[in-house]
């Protein structure tokens, strides 16, 4: 696993917090929110020897894909918590905490998404905060019996979920300054998340306020110098913005004459969107280093045939890849190191570290990558990073604000929101289906489950399972408020087996059927898509929602409903920062129609749906 204390020169001494990696996909972003407070934080092997903890002003525990319920990690360190050092846990290592000490942890009922911590006892660590506090929940194990010395601070409850509340969802030893946290202070989503960890750091640990990033650019560049040698790199440069950050970077530290930039037109592109790349990196004073490859047929022809989103994410990394060794063969640099804006969420959602699952595999995170890591012919200089930090580091290094805030476009393109489906799969219709009239019987909604897969991540474990497309269950209804459709998909998700994202239909007609059809990447699927989704984003810009909306993948479904039309439009507009959380954003009104009027002019499209799911328990893209 990637570790910032491996790959930055060493620093003068400071007050440091070890986070424990058990493998949770919030991992990386505890040490970023601790790293933001003033103190520097490290990521540590829960399986390191428990003396190497000494140092530590206070120790947390990540969460984890393994269930304490079932004694899934025997093995780690449980020492660190007799070392007299302040420890929290985040959900499974609040569990493994009350564990340790005697208390009992079962296989509960979930609890997926925003809930609503209810604080009965007081404690340093919930100073500031109200009495009722918005928190992230992604859990199926939960702490029911308290060990011996610990009390409970809070108990939780969510939504439409009322009835069920989840006791000890914060527990506290204050004589052993010992604390867990069912819930994920650490995202975005739970607001009073930052006072916490400023009660914990600074507060109990006494952690003092030290650390800066300091010049990130002078301390990043030695160490590409050092990582690369008197070699080359040749960058994989899409145009995004983590791979135009890398550019400049790579460029600060070698200069131009030892740098190579390499955009690969997959035909997997937004609609001309490799001619804007080539215009702005000129632009940007790139453009001499800049190589454009045209491969659109490689791609294609590698995605022929398949369906598995894995499969298909291979597929394309691998393309990339024998792309990349072709053009640095061609440029007589086929020693050079291979070049990668590569982000944080890439890695982890990868199973980048000893315990995590993998989400999805991400194109450059692909076996043959992962080769030539092992090789170390491949330099990373922002793989330590999330999205909003790599901005920062843009702005230090002159980028310019239309390429900081350009929406996150992922590696593989439209490859992997072209969905696929093989229409001989067999599928739990009847199940699903009966679980989600019985859910909705009492509603004002209805629902139907859709004969296809998407990925989504639950208790930091992988799912691929089914959408269910809600509408009306009065012809001519009005559209339910977005924060009824975004709680009702959040407990849908919790009590329907089988489902992991919901859809609200925005066009007319309350459907009864749905049939797929087997359908792979095509070039004529593809071109769909590059309409659908220009007339998708030129929307968001004129109605001033770029800003707003953090990213909005248009997905297309071989689907068919109630017999007509051959693909179903999915829009996926969210809010995040960091893209390891993310809640379905709204659109007003007009934006809508003006949607709907243009999709609906393809005879191809049998509907338009919006994505109204939280990550987890959907990813952001669909597969």
């Amino acid at each position: 696993m990637f570790r910032m204390e491996a790959y930055i020169p060493a620093m003068k001494v400071h007050d440091t917090i070890a986070v424990l990696d058990f493998g949770g996909q919030y991992v990386h972003l505890i040490a970023t929110k601790i790293r933001a407070l003033g103190v520097y934080a490290e990521i540590r092997d829960p399986d390191d020897p428990v003396d190497s903890f000494r140092q530590y002003k206070g120790i947390i525990l990540s969460g984890s894909p393994a269930l304490s319920a079932f004694d899934d990690e025997e093995q780690w360190s449980r020492g660190v918590m007799d070392l007299g050092i302040p420890v929290l846990g985040f959900c499974f290592g609040h569990q493994e905490i009350a564990k340790y000490s005697g208390g009992k942890i079962e296989h509960t009922a979930r609890e997926y998404g925003e809930a609503t911590l209810r604080r009965v006892n007081d404690s340093p660590l919930l100073e500031g905060l109200s009495d009722d506090e918005i928190v992230w929940m992604s859990h199926g194990d939960s702490v029911t019996v308290l060990p011996e010395g610990f009390v409970e601070l809070g108990y939780s409850s969510g939504g439409v979920d009322e009835a069920h509340n989840h006791r000890n969802a914060a527990i506290a030893c204050e004589s052993k300054r010992q604390y867990g946290l069912q819930f994920h202070p650490e995202v975005d989503d739970t607001p009073c998340g930052v006072r916490l960890l400023e009660n914990f750091v600074l507060g109990i640990c006494g952690a003092k306020a030290d650390w800066h990033v300091g010049d990130q650019i002078e301390e990043r560049a030695a160490a590409i110098r050092k990582e690369v040698g008197d070699r080359h790199v040749v960058l994989l440069a899409s145009g995004g913005v983590d791979s135009t950050v890398a550019a400049l970077l790579f460029q600060h530290a070698l200069g131009a004459d030892r740098v190579r930039l390499v955009h690969i037109d997959s035909g997997l592109m937004r609609k001309d969107e490799s001619a804007q790349v080539a215009e702005k990196y000129g632009q940007l004073g790139l453009g001499p280093s800049l190589t454009v490859v045209k491969a659109e047929s490689e791609f294609l022809g590698a995605l022929e045939g398949l369906v598995d989103p894995e499969a298909k994410r291979k597929a394309i990394g691998d393309t990339f890849i024998a792309v990349f060794e072709r053009e640095a063969r061609r440029l007589d640099m086929e020693h050079a190191m291979l070049g990668q804006g590569t982000i944080y969420p890439d890695t982890i959602e990868t199973g980048g570290s000893k315990r995590a699952d993998t989400i999805k595999t991400h194109h450059n995170r692909v076996p043959l990558v992962q080769e030539m890591i092992a090789a170390g012919r491949v330099s990373e200089p922002l793989a330590d990073l999330y999205k909003v930090e790599v901005r920062e580091l843009g702005r230090a290094l002159g980028l310019d604000p239309e390429s900081i805030d350009r929406h996150p476009f992922p590696g593989p393109g439209l490859g992997i929101r072209v969905a696929c489906a093989d229409a001989e799969e067999k599928w739990d219709r009847e199940g699903i289906q009966s679980a989600l009239d019985a859910e909705l019987a009492d509603s004002p909604l209805r629902g139907l489950a859709l004969p296809i897969k998407s990925v989504g991540v639950k208790a930091d474990l992988r799912s691929y399972e089914h959408p269910v497309l809600l509408f009306p269950a009065e012809s001519g209804a009005a559209r339910p408020n977005w924060e009824s459709l975004h709680r009702r998909a959040t407990s849908l998700a919790k009590k329907v087996q089988g489902i992991n994202r919901c859809l609200y239909l925005l066009s007319e007609g309350r459907p009864s059927t749905a049939t797929i059809r087997s359908a792979t990447v095509t070039k004529d699927r593809v071109a769909l898509l590059q309409q659908l989704d220009w007339i998708v984003m030129d929307a968001l810009e004129r109605h001033g929602l770029m800003k707003t909306v953090w990213q909005c993948p248009t997905v297309i479904v071989p689907v068919a409903l109630d017999g007509k039309g051959r693909e179903m439009v999915v829009i996926r507009p969210v809010l995040s920062e960091r893209a390891m959380t993310a809640r379905p954003a709204p659109l007003p009104d007009d934006c809508v129609r003006e949607l709907l009027a243009g999709l609906g002019t393809y005879a191809e499209v049998c509907g338009i749906a919006i994505d109204v799911t939280s990550k987890p328990p959907s990813t952001i893209e669909w597969e």
